[in-house]
């Protein structure tokens, strides 16, 4: 399973969501890589240089995962431009046969449908058909406090009970037997 946050900004409530998904991941016993689409060479990605080495790495860790969990804020009604870029330097049908689960984060609920208008035609468009049941978060029901030196995020217990709920669905179907085809 692997996690692309979209989030140009460090210090985004969003990374207290990607922390919690990861964390409960964990205790289940599966692992959740993450990328920071931030972290890749942002000349490269703008210019759509799907040779540089390090989208090269990116790219493959999303080809090589059952399930993909993309991470946004989202900015203007819309996931943020950089999770854009990293999207057009994707193979056109990398997400058939994977799991997709959307987990947007914006400043009110006017922007919930970003998921259903923005993200799902252009994750359909890699070849996405499975799609686990998206979780939308508002701002406040993430708090950002600084501890002892360290940045931590409180995640208020309805959004855990959604997040929980989607990672449940999930790990379910990726743990669900595969059919046979029966031959006639």
């Amino acid at each position: 399973m692997i996690m692309v946050n979209g989030s140009p900004n460090a210090a985004s409530r969003l990374n207290g969501i990607v922390s919690h998904v990861r964390r409960r991941l964990a205790l289940g016993g599966h692992a959740a890589d993450e990328i920071r689409v931030a972290d890749l060479p942002a000349q490269d990605l703008v210019l759509g240089r799907s040779d540089n080495p390090e989208i090269r790495e990116a790219v493959g860790r999303v080809e090589r995962a059952d399930a993909v969990i993309f991470a946004s804020p989202v900015y203007k009604a819309s996931y943020t431009g950089l999770l854009k870029l990293f999207l057009d330097v994707l193979p056109q049908h990398i997400l058939a046969d994977k799991w997709v689960a959307p987990v947007f984060m914006g400043g009110t609920i006017a922007h919930l449908l970003a998921v259903e208008f923005a993200f799902k035609p252009v994750a359909a468009a890699l070849g996405a058909r499975r799609f686990a049941p998206s979780v939308y978060a508002v701002d406040v029901q993430v708090t950002r406090a600084e501890r002892n030196g360290d940045v931590q995020f409180d995640l208020d217990d309805e959004l855990k009970k959604r997040l929980d709920a989607m990672l449940d669905e999930l790990v379910r179907e990726l743990e669900a037997p595969v059919p046979s085809r029966s031959r006639a």
